[in-house]
């Protein structure tokens, strides 16, 4: 009878389970959710966010002055009334001091025949000079052209600028390396980039108002860079400026390369390898431009 007692027990909890798991009308399915993977199909992709317009800006010539046409410009600075200017080659690797108003040569400083020169920037009375693939960046005092330091680096050398802090260089790629002006130690990397798009081929650059401004190698465009997160906030371009070259000295003329700012009175001087002519510039609208 214990035995009897507890199996219906049993079945009576059993019982009142099961109808605890039914719904009340048990002759109606219960609504089944639809699986994951059909409510994924069905649901409308997110919009791509739109892409923001870069807005390109034209020029047009303020002055125009001498430059050497054998001068193979690859970087360009405007201190204190004159241009410096680095070029390259081996063989024919220098730093110059120039009078901006004839063209004309005031101070070199030749570089061993196995050197190619490459930027150039002034940072604290000091002159930094990089080269191509020998992965030395000279210090010089800048009145002297006395060679005070050398540092060494791997991979190439291209374009410098500096920001008041840090030196700002480039290697060719779509990287602005950031650099201690005391160590040549790079504090961070900036990778350069359009609408997502990475830009490579950064030549030589100039710090304009904030911005890190640099030629695209074998095109006439310069990018203006917002130097804190690398993206293009800016075109220029320089198309048919080499034009303006007198006809006999555009055969032998190269890119476009070498960008000078005065800060004093904002003026933007701009040049090429092997251009007989230096141009002061102001950046205007696209439809302005001649």
């Amino acid at each position: 009878m214990r035995a009897v007692h507890i199996g219906l027990m049993v079945s009576v909890i059993g019982l009142a389970g099961l109808l605890g798991c039914q719904s009340p009308d048990s002759s109606v399915a219960p609504a089944q959710s639809a699986p994951l993977s059909e409510t994924q199909t069905t649901q409308e992709p997110p919009p791509k966010p739109a892409e923001k317009t870069i807005p390109t800006y034209g020029y047009r010539v303020v002055n125009t002055y001498p430059h050497d046409r054998e001068a193979f410009t690859q970087g360009l600075e405007y201190f204190n009334g004159w241009l410096y200017e680095s070029t390259g080659l081996e063989g024919k690797s220098s730093l110059r001091k120039v009078e901006l108003r004839t063209g004309r040569v005031l101070q070199i400083r030749r570089l061993s025949p196995e050197l190619f020169a490459e930027g150039i920037t002034i940072f604290n009375d000091r002159i930094y000079q990089l080269t191509w693939k020998n992965g030395i960046c000279f210090v010089y005092d800048r009145d002297s052209f006395r060679n005070v330091a050398e540092f060494r680096y791997p991979g190439e050398g291209w374009g410098l600028t500096h920001d008041g802090k840090h030196l700002i260089m480039s290697d060719g790629s779509d990287t602005l390396f950031y650099r201690d002006p005391g160590t040549f130690g790079i504090l961070r990397e900036v990778k350069v980039q359009a609408n997502g798009v990475p830009v490579r081929n950064l030549n030589e650059l100039e710090y304009i108002e904030g911005e890190v401004w640099a030629n695209i190698w074998q095109t006439d465009m310069i990018a203006r860079i917002s130097p804190k997160t690398g993206e293009v906030v800016g075109w220029i371009d320089l198309e048919g400026l080499r034009n303006l070259l007198p006809e006999r000295d555009r055969l032998q003329a190269e890119v476009l390369n070498g960008i000078a700012y005065d800060k004093q009175t904002k003026r933007i001087f701009v040049t090429g390898k092997l251009w007989s002519r230096l141009f002061e510039i102001e950046v205007v609208p696209k439809s302005a431009t001649p």
